[in-house]
C-alpha cells in the first residue's frame, strides 16, 4: 500500500457484551479521505415481522455477506443482523451483529458463517484472533444464559435419577412471551416472570424427595423426580405431560396410540401438579389415558372432584365448594350482603364464580358485580380489564368488600393500579394468593385496607427451613431453576430484600452475564432469609402432602414386588393404591376421600400492618367437618369482631322490629325497611320477614322486637261490675230469708195459706234461693265443674220455680172460676205434686242429656287481639236453647193461667203480680238472646247474670212482695173474717153478673111467649123466674165458698 492515490487506513474492532444480553460486534475498517467514515450496519429489531435483512453486498471486493434470514426466524427474541461495505478501493468491511441469548441456538451458526467472510478480509493476524476468541467466548456465554429447548432433555427444569421416578409440574414463571411470527409456529417461547414463591414449592418436592429417600420408609428404593416449568401456560403443561407420557428408556420420545395402555410404561410413575386448575385439568386429561396418578397441590375446582371426568386426579387440598362456603360465612357473619367479585376468565374462575355465587345466596349476600379478568399475563387486554375493573369498583361506592378470585400475578398488578387510584377496601383473598409475600411486599400496600382470606392449613417446616439454609451447597448441576435463581439474584444482589422479588421478576425478561460459579454460591447464602420470608406455609405443606402420599402408597405398593425394576408395576396399578392409602405427616394421619380430596381445612389470615410492614397473620381456623370457624385466641375474636365495623351494604340496615322490603332492583339486598304488623315482630336485623307470634297465647303492637303473652281475663271478684251483681245477688237471698220468716211467723193468716201453706212457699222460696245462688258460679275463674253447674242449677231451679207458679195460677184460675164445664176440667187437672215433679224431671232429664253428650267446658277465647278469654263454652247451643226454651213454654203457661184469673180480690189478687211477673221474665229473656249473641268478652257471663237476675228478681217481687205488704202493713184485712167477707162480696159480685148474664139470655128466648100471654099471665111468669134466681144466686153463693174456704183456707164449710 503506496503513499500515492492511497489513504490511510483505519481499523477498529468494538466488543459489548451486556447486561442487556445482547452480544455486539463491530469491525470498522476506514479508508482515506473519501472513504465515507461510519457506515455501519444498524442492529435493530424489525418492525416488518422482525425478520432478518437478505443478502449484504460489499461493492468494492463483490464479498458476500452470510445470509442470516434462515438462520434466526425468532424475530422478537433476535436483532437483525446485517453488512455493508462501501467506498475504499481496496476490500472493507464495516459489519456489526447484535445477538440476543433468547435465540441462542440459530445464532450460533450465523456467527459460525460469519467466520469465514471476515477471514476473507485483509486483518491482521492480532485481530482475526481476537474476533475468533470474543465471538467463541460469547456463544459459549449466550448458551449458558439461557438453556434454549433444543432436545427434550433442554425442556426439565430439575431432574434427579431414581428407580422409580415422578414427574412435577410448577408453574415457575409468570407468563411465556407471545410470538410474533406469521404465520406463528408451533414452538416454545421464551418463559419470563420467575415466580420466587412457585421457586419455593419446588424445592419443597426436591427436598421432600430427599427426605424420603434418606429415610427407611422406602427402603432400597430411590425415588427420582422430572420437574418441568409449565410457565403458566396449558400449551407448555401438556407438551411437558407428552414427555412425562412417553415411553421409557425409549430412543424415541412419543406417546404412541394403542388400544390397551395396561402393560405401558411412562417415563414417571405418578405426577404432582399442576399448579392451576385451568392447567391441571389439562394435564389431568392427558394422563388418564394411561391413568397416571396425578396428585396436585393447589388446584381446586369443584369439578376435579368428579371422578368419572378426573379418575386418576387426587388432591391434597380442598374443594372449592368448601372455600366458597368459608367466604359466604364470613362475610354472612361480619354483617356484610353487598359485594363484588374478581375472577379470572378460564375454567377456575368460572366454576369458583359460580360456587360461590350459590352459597353467597344461600347465606342472604347479594352480588353486586362480576368482574372477569383475562387468565393469562400474556394476554394484551390485561391492562384494559384491570383499568374497567377499578373505575367498575368507583362507581360502587357502597360496595366495600370484594372477593377476589386471582392469581397472584393478577392481584400485583391490580393492587398496584389501586394504589394508584387511592382505592381501599376490604379485599377477601382466595388461597392462591391470600399468603403470597410478593403481594404484600408492595409499596404502599396498606392503603388498600384491609385483606383477609383463606390459606391451606400449615404445617411445622424446620426441616425445610433448615434445606434453605444450605441450599447454597446443594449440586445445582441439574437444577436449572437454581441456577437461573443464582444468575438473576446476582443480578439483584445490590437491591434490598423488600424488591428483590420484583427485581428478579424484571430481570428474568432479559438474559443476564455474569462471572456465574462464584456467584451462585455467594447469592444463595446471603439470600437464604429472603427465601424463607417468601415461603408460603399451606403451599409447602400441601406440596409435602403430596410427596407423602405417593412415598406410602409405593411402600404398599412395593412390599410384594421389587421395585428398582422400572417396569414392576404400571401407574394405574399404584393409583388404586394410593385412593386408598393412608399415610402420616407431622404426627397427624391422612387419607383421600371418595372424590380424591384430602379435606384439611382452612387457615383464616389477616394481613395486618406492623412497624410499617404488612404481615399475614392467622387469626382462625376453619373446620370443614363442622362448618365452623375456630378462633385460636381473644384478640383474634376482637380482630373479628372489628370486620363488623366494615359496612358493606345496599340497603340501611332494617333494625328490629322491621322487615325488609324488597324493591324493584334485582336484588334481594336492596330493600326499603317496615315495620312489622301486629301480632307480627322481628328480633334481628335485616329480616326478611316478621315472624308470626302465636295467636293463641301471645301478641304484639306494630314494629314490636319480641312477642308478649296474652292477659288471660275473666270476670273475676275484684271487678266492679262483679262486685254489683254479687252485691245484687246476696241482697236477693236477703229477701228470700226475709219471706222466710215472715211467712213462717204468719204461718195461719188467710194470705199465707191462701199463697198455698208454708210448703209451697219454702219450696218457691228455695228455687228463688238457687236462682241467685247460681249467680256466683258466673264469676271468678271459670272451671268445668262451675261451668256445668251454674246452667244445670239455675235451669231446674227456675223450672221447678216456675212449675209452683204454673200450680198457684191453675189453683186461682179454679178457685174464681164460674163455669160449670171450667171447673170440672180444672179440678180434674188440678194435680200439684205430679205436676210439678213431671214439670222438673223434663228439665232435669234435659240437663242429663245435655252434660252427657256436650258438657259445658271451659275454653280459651284468643279471638281478642291481646287477651285470652277464659270463658265457659256451652258445648251444645242446641241443649242450652232447649233448656231456655222449656222455661218460656212453662211461664207462657204459667202466664196465660195467671191472666184469666187477674179479677181476684184487691188484696188477694196474686194472679195479677204473677202475669206482671211473667210479662218481666219475658221481656228479661228476649233482650238476652240478642246481647247474649253479640257480647263476647270478660263481660259476657255477665249478661246472663243480669238476666237472671232481673227474672228472679221480678218473680220475687210479683209473688211475695205485696202478700208481704199485707201481712206487715194491712193486718185488719188478714183476718178470717176479713177475708171471707172479701170473698162473700167477691162471690155476690161475680155470681150476680153471671146470673145478670143468664137471665138476659132467658128473657129473650122467651120474649115471644110472653108478648102472647095475657097481663095476669106476664106477672106470675116474672114473679117465678125471680124466685128461680134468688135460689139459683144462693146455690152459687154456697158453692164458691166451699172451694174457695176448701182451696185457699184449707177448712171445710
Amino acid at each position: 500500500m503506496g503513499s500515492k492515490g492511497l489513504h490511510q487506513e483505519q481499523r477498529e474492532v468494538k466488543w459489548e457484551c451486556g447486561l442487556g444480553g445482547v452480544a455486539k460486534l463491530e469491525i470498522n475498517h476506514m479508508c482515506g479521505a473519501k472513504a465515507r467514515p461510519d457506515l455501519r450496519t444498524r442492529s435493530a429489531e424489525a418492525s416488518q415481522g422482525n425478520k432478518l435483512l437478505g443478502r449484504g453486498v460489499s461493492t468494492d471486493n463483490n464479498l458476500p455477506i452470510p445470509e442470516l434470514t434462515d438462520a434466526v426466524p425468532w424475530g422478537p427474541f433476535v436483532d437483525r443482523a446485517g453488512l455493508s461495505g462501501r467506498g475504499c478501493h481496496r476490500g472493507s468491511i464495516l459489519s456489526s451483529l447484535s445477538l440476543k441469548a433468547a435465540d441462542a441456538r440459530h445464532s450460533a451458526p450465523a456467527i459460525g458463517r460469519l467466520l469465514p467472510t471476515l477471514w476473507t478480509h485483509e486483518l491482521s493476524k492480532r485481530e482475526r484472533s481476537m474476533i475468533l476468541i470474543i465471538l467463541l467466548t460469547c456463544f459459549l456465554i449466550i448458551l449458558a444464559a439461557s438453556p434454549p429447548c433444543q432436545t427434550p432433555d433442554d425442556f426439565v427444569a430439575v431432574t434427579s435419577p431414581g428407580h422409580i421416578m415422578i414427574g412435577g409440574l410448577f408453574p415457575i414463571h409468570e407468563k411465556m412471551v407471545s410470538s410474533e411470527d406469521h404465520p406463528r409456529r408451533p414452538q416454545i417461547q421464551k418463559c419470563v416472570g420467575f415466580e420466587i414463591s412457585v421457586f419455593l414449592q419446588t424445592l419443597a418436592m426436591i427436598h421432600s424427595i430427599e427426605m424420603i429417600n434418606n429415610s427407611t420408609l422406602l427402603s432400597g428404593i430411590k425415588l427420582g423426580y422430572e420437574i418441568y416449568d409449565t410457565c403458566t401456560e396449558v400449551t407448555v403443561a401438556m407438551a411437558a405431560t407428552l414427555r412425562l407420557l412417553s415411553k421409557l428408556n425409549c430412543s424415541r420420545e412419543a406417546v404412541e396410540f394403542q388400544c390397551d395402555y395396561s402393560s405401558c410404561t411412562p417415563r414417571v410413575k405418578a405426577v404432582i401438579g399442576a399448579g392451576y386448575s385451568e392447567i391441571t385439568m389439562a394435564v389431568s386429561r392427558m394422563l388418564n389415558v394411561q391413568l397416571v396418578p396425578q396428585v396436585s397441590y393447589e388446584s381446586t375446582a369443584e369439578i376435579l372432584s368428579d371422578k368419572i371426568r378426573f379418575p386418576s386426579f387426587l388432591r391434597t387440598v380442598p374443594s372449592d365448594f368448601h372455600q366458597t362456603k368459608a367466604m359466604a360465612q364470613l362475610i354472612q357473619k361480619s354483617g356484610w350482603n353487598w359485594i363484588g367479585v374478581i375472577t379470572t376468565d378460564d375454567d377456575y374462575g368460572r366454576l369458583a364464580l359460580g360456587t360461590f355465587a350459590v352459597q353467597a345466596a344461600a347465606n342472604n349476600v347479594c352480588i353486586a358485580f362480576k368482574e372477569v379478568l383475562p387468565a393469562f399475563l400474556s394476554d394484551k387486554t390485561i391492562e384494559v380489564r384491570i383499568n374497567q375493573t377499578l373505575e367498575k369498583i368507583i362507581a360502587e361506592p357502597q360496595v366495600n368488600v370484594i372477593v377476589v378470585f386471582l392469581r397472584k400475578f393478577h392481584v400485583f398488578n391490580l393492587f398496584n393500579k389501586a394504589i394508584e387510584k387511592n382505592i381501599n377496601k376490604m379485599w377477601i383473598a382466595s388461597d392462591n394468593w391470600s399468603t403470597a409475600t410478593k403481594v404484600a411486599t408492595i409499596p404502599n400496600v396498606k392503603k388498600i385496607s384491609k385483606v383477609v382470606g383463606f390459606a391451606f392449613r400449615r404445617g411445622h417446616m424446620p426441616s425445610f427451613h433448615s434445606f434453605l439454609q444450605t441450599l447454597h451447597m446443594y449440586p445445582n448441576n441439574n437444577n436449572k431453576l437454581l441456577h437461573e435463581y443464582a444468575m438473576l439474584s446476582s443480578a439483584c444482589e445490590h437491591v434490598r430484600d423488600s424488591d428483590l422479588s420484583q427485581c428478579i421478576s424484571n430481570h428474568s425478561h432479559e438474559i443476564l452475564t455474569y462471572e456465574v460459579h462464584k456467584a451462585v454460591e455467594r447469592n444463595l447464602f446471603m439470600r437464604n432469609n429472603f427465601l424463607r420470608r417468601y415461603t408460603e406455609p399451606g403451599l409447602i405443606r400441601s406440596v409435602q402432602l403430596a410427596v407423602s402420599a405417593l412415598a406410602y402408597a409405593l411402600r404398599n405398593q412395593c412390599q410384594a414386588r421389587g421395585c428398582q425394576n422400572p417396569h414392576a408395576f404400571q401407574p394405574w396399578e399404584l393409583l388404586d393404591v394410593l385412593k386408598n392409602v393412608t399415610f402420616a405427616d407431622g404426627g397427624n394421619s391422612f387419607h383421600f376421600d371418595a372424590h380424591g380430596d384430602l379435606n384439611t381445612g382452612y387457615d383464616v389470615v389477616l394481613w395486618k400492618e406492623t412497624n410499617g410492614q404488612m404481615t399475614i397473620t392467622k387469626v382462625a381456623e376453619y373446620d370443614l367437618q363442622d362448618d365452623v370457624f375456630v378462633l385460636t385466641s381473644q384478640e383474634t375474636k376482637r380482630e373479628f369482631r372489628k370486620l363488623k365495623q366494615i359496612l358493606s351494604k345496599c340497603s340501611k340496615e332494617c333494625s328490629p322490629g322491621q322487615m325488609k322490603k324488597t324493591t324493584r332492583s334485582q336484588h334481594a339486598c336492596c330493600y326499603d325497611c317496615v315495620s312489622c304488623p301486629e301480632n307480627h315482630y322481628s328480633n334481628q336485623t335485616d329480616m326478611d320477614h316478621c315472624l308470626p307470634c302465636d295467636n293463641e297465647t301471645h301478641w304484639a303492637p306494630v314494629r314490636s322486637t319480641a312477642c308478649f303473652e296474652k292477659e288471660v281475663m275473666f270476670l273475676n271478684w275484684g271487678d266492679a261490675l262483679a262486685v254489683l251483681l254479687v252485691a245484687l245477688s246476696l241482697l236477693g237471698i236477703a229477701f228470700v230469708l226475709a219471706i222466710g220468716i215472715i211467712f213462717t211467723q204468719n204461718l195461719n193468716t188467710p194470705v199465707v195459706k191462701s199463697s198455698g201453706g208454708l210448703l209451697l212457699c219454702y219450696v218457691t222460696l228455695l228455687c228463688h234461693f238457687l236462682n241467685f245462688a247460681s249467680t256466683g258460679f258466673f264469676i271468678g275463674e271459670p272451671q268445668d265443674f262451675t261451668c256445668k253447674t251454674r246452667q244445670m242449677l239455675f235451669g231446674v231451679s227456675f223450672t221447678l220455680c216456675v212449675s209452683c207458679i204454673l200450680m198457684k195460677s191453675l189453683k186461682i184460675l179454679l178457685a174464681f172460676s164460674f163455669d160449670p164445664k171450667l171447673q170440672n176440667s180444672l179440678r180434674c187437672l188440678y194435680k200439684p205434686v205430679p205436676i210439678v215433679v213431671t214439670c222438673t224431671g223434663i228439665q232435669v232429664l234435659i240437663c242429663t242429656l245435655w252434660l252427657t253428650f256436650a258438657a259445658p267446658a271451659v275454653e280459651e277465647n284468643v279471638s281478642l287481639p291481646r287477651v285470652i278469654i277464659l270463658e265457659c263454652h256451652e258445648g251444645s247451643v242446641l241443649a242450652f236453647g232447649i233448656m231456655l226454651g222449656y222455661i218460656a213454654i212453662l211461664a207462657i203457661i204459667c202466664f196465660i193461667f195467671a191472666f184469666k184469673g187477674r179479677k181476684l180480690p184487691e188484696n188477694y189478687n196474686e194472679a195479677k203480680f204473677i202475669t206482671f211477673g211473667m210479662l218481666i221474665y219475658f221481656i228479661a229473656w228476649v233482650t238476652f238472646i240478642p246481647v247474649y249473641a253479640t257480647t263476647f268478652g270478660k263481660y259476657l257471663p255477665a249478661v246472663e247474670t243480669i238476666v237472671i237476675l232481673i227474672s228472679n228478681y221480678g218473680i220475687l217481687c210479683c209473688t211475695f212482695f205485696p202478700k208481704c205488704y199485707v201481712i206487715l202493713y194491712k193486718q185488719k184485712t188478714n183476718t178470717k173474717s176479713a177475708f171471707l167477707q172479701l170473698l162473700y162480696s167477691y162471690c155476690l159480685h161475680s155470681a150476680d153478673s153471671f146470673t145478670l148474664s143468664r137471665t138476659s139470655l132467658n128473657s129473650t128466648n122467651s120474649s115471644f111467649t110472653v108478648s102472647h100471654a095475657s097481663p095476669g099471665g106476664q106477672c106470675a111468669a116474672r114473679q117465678r123466674t125471680k124466685d128461680l134466681q134468688a135460689q139459683a144466686l144462693a146455690h152459687l153463693c154456697k158453692k164458691m165458698l166451699q172451694i174457695h174456704l176448701k182451696l185457699c183456707l184449707r177448712k171445710e164449710v
